[in-house]
């Protein structure tokens, strides 16, 4: 009898692979971007890094957040390790399973049910998705309109809370935990745009701010579609079909992207030598 053939993670290997080749050619072939990139401080890439500290760090607040939805709440000093091992294996791991990992741990070890973790998930993702859009809509929106936008978010979020939990099944969320978690979440959309913008103009000096903002909803979107790690490929093509939004051109994304791959994987070496420092492996008893 033939074995089911794994089509999911041949797809994601394949999708890499293809992303590699094809990045690699554009910076053989293109002549302007290797001089983009030549021009890159070390000093640059040193803000880089320590920006992409501080969005660990709010990456914590947003997991702990959806653990308090769920009615547990885990020491800071554990929900920070939870963060960074998360952090690893969705890059290293098989199929982004950072999530996974989270949930069958926050179930072993304090009795979070599944359903209710995965009902925080959705949650996290309603608010991601609710910032992202608006991010990417703020460039066919006038200011007066984005006010009105704004605003009606504020009360979609107020009364979400009441409604969403019931659809989802949910039993353990108090109001607190959701609007923490939405806070969480925004100053995680805006720390992207922070980031994106200094990679931005150290390659294209040129950027504005508007494009940045519209630039960051359309690479959070490629989230939700991603099956390769740190959604490369997808990021890059969500980026690329998004050119007439914000019209930031093809190399300079290219460049962007390349200096944001290399420091985020220096940050998750960073933390990977943390994690074994702190001996988190014993502490959460997870072979790897």
């Amino acid at each position: 009898m033939l074995k089911r053939i794994p089509w999911r993670p041949l797809s994601a290997i394949t999708i890499l692979i293809v992303t590699i080749a094809l990045a690699v050619n554009y910076f053989l072939t293109h002549h302007e971007l290797r001089q983009q990139l030549e021009q890159i401080s070390p000093g640059l890439l040193l803000i880089l890094l320590g920006m992409y500290l501080v969005f660990t760090a709010c990456l914590t607040a947003v997991y702990d957040s959806m653990v308090r939805l769920c009615g547990v709440a885990v020491p800071k000093s554990e929900a920070l390790l939870i963060s960074m091992y998360s952090s690893v294996i969705n890059f290293f791991g098989p199929l982004q399973s950072g999530p996974a990992f989270r949930a069958v741990y926050l179930n072993k070890k304090h009795g979070v049910k599944l359903k209710d973790y995965t009902s925080a998930t959705f949650a996290y993702y309603f608010f991601y998705a609710l910032f992202s859009g608006l991010l990417l809509l703020s460039g066919l929106l006038n200011w007066w309109l984005l006010t009105v936008v704004t605003l009606l978010v504020v009360v979609v979020i107020v009364l979400a809370h009441r409604t969403v939990f019931k659809l989802l099944g949910g039993k353990h969320m108090p109001a607190k935990a959701w609007y923490w978690l939405a806070l969480a979440t925004l100053l995680q959309v805006l720390l992207w745009v922070a980031i994106y913008y200094v990679e931005l103009r150290s390659v294209s000096p040129g950027v504005h701010l508007s494009q940045v903002v519209i630039y960051t909803g359309a690479a959070n979107f490629a989230l939700f579609v991603s099956i390769t790690p740190g959604a490369i490929g997808f990021r890059e093509s969500f980026l690329l079909f998004s050119q007439h939004l914000h019209h930031i051109d093809s190399s300079t994304i290219v460049a962007a992207n390349l200096i944001d791959r290399s420091v985020y994987i220096v940050l998750l070496l960073l933390l990977a030598a943390g994690i074994f420092g702190t001996h988190a492996q014993r502490r959460f008893k997870i072979k790897v």
